[in-house]
């Protein structure tokens, strides 16, 4: 029978390239002792500074029984990031290249069996040109940051080595509330130099741990042959996977027996459900119509970075739960299988992905990392419920408007299509795609990543770019897969502005981005950006080095920002009453605006035990205006008698205001990564009428085309210093100048346009 050891105690570690090490008899007493999960950038990955990259290595010693000998033994790894190499008493036994994904190797040929033997593994976070992600706006933690195990098996056995899968894809061929006709496919190999007959046995349990059906099939391996072997059954009266009203798992149990001994079983859960979404209507499961409410995930967390708990995913998941999601977009790479075994057990419905994000390598063209990750996607996650929809890419857009990026998007599309018929491809669009590009016609659905009110224009601009969309493209299902502000909790402002980074703006960017969206039943789902602030290590906004703030949850998880309870407002059922800016305390004015965040009916509110006055709200959102405040410290209460809860804060009336709340350099926001500002500016400069026509280079074009030209990026540098050097020119250099203008205003005054213009119009193209 199968065995699973878990290694996750006991290694040494070193942060550096020792070769020498594979070698039994080198000698690690000076090497850290760890235990895995573990990363060496859980400090320097989220500080603002250049973090480690490069090789480190692990030792392990272990033993298996002799009991064991004439069995299979597979090391198994769930998450090494990102190029592995492993070693067994000093054979090298493969390379895995990508992060995120589970692989294994078999290397019962090196085991000393009921002696030690030494493990060690390099690990290197270098990004290469041939390993996706090549770019993106997080911190790539390199470690052995997910568990090791050995799995030893019987000779006969379902494959190991089908790209980390379990080798076992329950297909649901057809499904509805009256029957669900399922083929389990199973890969069996026989590890044996002789031919060897098993039965395949298929048992689908209840939750309740009876039968509900069952099936068998005889199977006759050759010696050392790898066979796929396939065995129907079907579910009569299904209870159906149904989101978060009722995320029913069966059980399927597979398990292969000769004579009377079973040489390998592995059971796992699932369900079973159907879905579709419709341009119109947006997203129906099981023939109902189910908003997508839905929340982003990044793994990591404060001084953890990716090496994180059992405890931490829970965590994660209750927070989710809290807020009243219903869908989970797990960015940008796969996530622990034990987190999609929570979504399954929850009813998330979810968009799982691979990071093949923002550019493609400029010199391997094939794409062959990109389809290896997104096969190890597929066939590692195939059984979850909760997965209905494969993502392609994320903003690959961003590295250029090339024809093999667009070739291989499509080639990902089929590929995925091919592997799993049975789900939905999407992908996320990067906020510049035109609405009639070719992307928006290559997967089943499309999602866009767009930031007005943050990045570009006003959060009122999602509405008029929804309705033309819709227009254009009435038979596409559209969805947000991004969308989003900074929101630091050291900021308050009582006129909240675009890129002031303060609570109170984070909280009404929600306000009226949500309204928006509640007000377009077409949209197949919304991906708030994002649950949880995440590390990003080119971050330096609003005094924080190393992140991204736009989380509903701060990075530790300790304090869930005012935003987090819009939106259990308007997504939970769970009573609450929630005052806003608590953390504002500190208040010149002599009358306040008291915001309340409620999905109660009515709320009341009180200033030092007094009545104010009572209000009701369709939208979750309860003003109350011109609220006077004494000096020194005033208690403000908010009440619903008929739900008995409450609410309390406490505000302080001072002399000035308190300049701690107010960001520094206010307004200059993400902008002051990417540019200096110019310094030569002549005030005294005569304006003159440009005529901008299309022989000519302007701000009209793309940076990537200004900065090829010999003469355009002297421009560009006699203006703007040489943004080649920034830290996110690979995110820009694909947007035309005004693209980037009208995203980082503060750098870009009309002055400074009109100066560009005026030098580029004179190069004739």
């Amino acid at each position: 029978m199968r065995k699973v050891m878990n290694l996750n105690q006991d290694w040494k570690f070193t942060k550096q390239d020792e070769e020498k090490s594979v070698s039994f008899s080198y000698q690690d007493d000076n090497w850290e002792s760890i235990d895995v999960p573990h990363t060496w950038n859980a400090i320097d990955g989220a500080n603002g500074f250049e973090y480690y990259k490069g090789a480190c290595w692990y030792r392990k010693v272990f033993k298996v029984d002799t009991l064991e000998q004439k069995n299979r033994v597979f090391i198994e790894f769930n998450g090494s990031n990102s190029i592995t190499d492993v070693y067994v008493n000093g054979k090298h036994f493969g390379q895995h290249r990508g992060g995120y994904s589970i692989f294994r190797f078999d290397i019962t040929e090196a085991i000393e069996f009921g002696k030690e033997n030494i493990l060690a593994v390099k690990v290197d976070n270098t990004v290469v040109d041939d390993v996706y992600p090549q770019m993106a706006d997080f911190t790539f933690y390199g470690g052995i940051y997910r568990d090791v195990n050995l799995v030893i098996v019987d000779s006969t056995h379902f494959d190991l080595l089908d790209y980390g899968s379990q080798g076992i894809y329950i297909m649901q061929e057809e499904v509805s509330n009256k029957q669900a006709k399922l083929m389990i496919k199973t890969r069996i190999a026989n590890d044996n130099d002789e031919e060897k007959k098993v039965r395949l046995w298929v048992d689908v349990l209840g939750k309740d741990g009876k039968t509900v059906t069952y099936a068998a099939k005889e199977v006759v391996l050759s010696a050392n042959e790898t066979r796929e072997v396939e065995v129907p059954a079907t579910i009569e009266q299904p209870i159906l996977w149904n989101g978060r009203k009722n995320p029913y798992l069966y059980e399927v149990k597979v398990s292969l027996t000769s004579y009377n001994d079973t040489v390998d079983e592995v059971s796992i859960p699932f369900g079973v459900r159907y879905f579709n979404v419709d341009p119109e209507s947006g997203f129906f499961l099981n023939g109902e119509h189910l908003p997508l409410h839905g929340v982003a995930r990044h793994q990591d967390r404060k001084d953890k970075g990716w090496a994180i708990t059992k405890d931490d995913q829970e965590e994660d998941m209750e927070l989710i739960k809290e807020v009243g999601a219903t869908s989970i977009r797990l960015a940008h790479y796969q996530h622990d299988q034990y987190f999609y075994d929570l979504c399954d057990k929850e009813g998330m419905v979810v968009w799982a992905e691979i990071p093949f994000i923002s550019i493609m390598s400029k010199n391997e063209l094939e794409g062959t990392n990109a389809k290896q990750q997104m096969i190890e996607l597929i066939r590692q996650n195939f059984n979850h419920p909760s997965i209905m929809f494969w993502g392609i890419q994320n903003e690959i857009q961003i590295g250029g408007d090339r024809p093999e990026v667009r070739r291989l998007v499509k080639e990902l599309n089929g590929l995925t299509k091919k592997e799993d018929p049975t789900r939905l491809t999407t992908m996320a669009n990067v906020m510049f795609v035109e609405d009639d590009d070719e992307y928006n016609y290559m997967t089943d659905i499309v999602g866009y990543n767009k930031y007005y009110g943050w990045y570009t224009g006003e959060a009122e601009e999602f509405a008029d770019w929804l309705d033309g969309y819709h227009k254009l493209n009435p038979n596409v299902s559209v969805g947000i897969s991004e969308y989003g502000a900074e929101g630091i909790i050291q900021y308050h402002n009582n006129t909240p502005q675009v890129r002031d980074y303060s609570e109170e703006y984070h909280a009404l960017y929600h306000e009226k981005v949500w309204d928006i969206f509640s007000k377009h039943p077409y949209i197949w789902a919304t991906y708030l950006w994002n649950m949880f602030d995440f590390g990003a290590n080119i971050r330096d906004e609003g005094g924080v080095k190393g992140r991204n703030n736009k989380g509903l949850v701060t990075y530790d998880r300790k304090i869930k920002k005012d935003a987090f309870y819009l939106y259990k407002a308007n997504w939970s059922d769970e009573k609450f009453i929630h005052i806003t800016s608590k953390r504002f305390v500190d208040r010149p004015d002599d009358a306040i605006t008291v915001k309340i965040y409620s999905n109660c009916d009515e709320v009341t509110l009180f200033s030092d035990g007094e009545e104010v006055a009572s209000k009701t709200s369709d939208h979750h959102v309860f003003v109350f205006e011109n609220v006077s405040l004494k000096e020194g410290f005033n208690e403000i209460k908010a009440v619903s008698k008929e739900e008995d809860m409450e609410d309390v804060a406490i505000f302080n009336k001072v002399v000035e205001p308190n300049p701690s709340y107010v960001v520094p350099n206010q307004g200059e926001g993400a902008a002051e990564n990417w540019f200096v500002q110019p310094d030569d500016l002549d005030d005294g400069t005569e304006y003159e009428e440009i005529v901008i026509t299309d022989d000519v280079y302007s701000s009209r074009d793309k940076i990537e085309t200004l900065m090829e030209n010999k003469e355009t990026r002297a421009v560009l540098i006699k203006h703007l210093g040489d943004i080649s050097e920034m830290p996110a020119y690979s995110m820009i250099k694909s947007m035309d100048l005004n693209m980037v203008a009208s995203m980082a205003k503060d750098q870009f005054p009309g002055k400074v346009m009109y100066l560009l213009n005026r030098d580029l119009t004179k190069i004739n193209k």
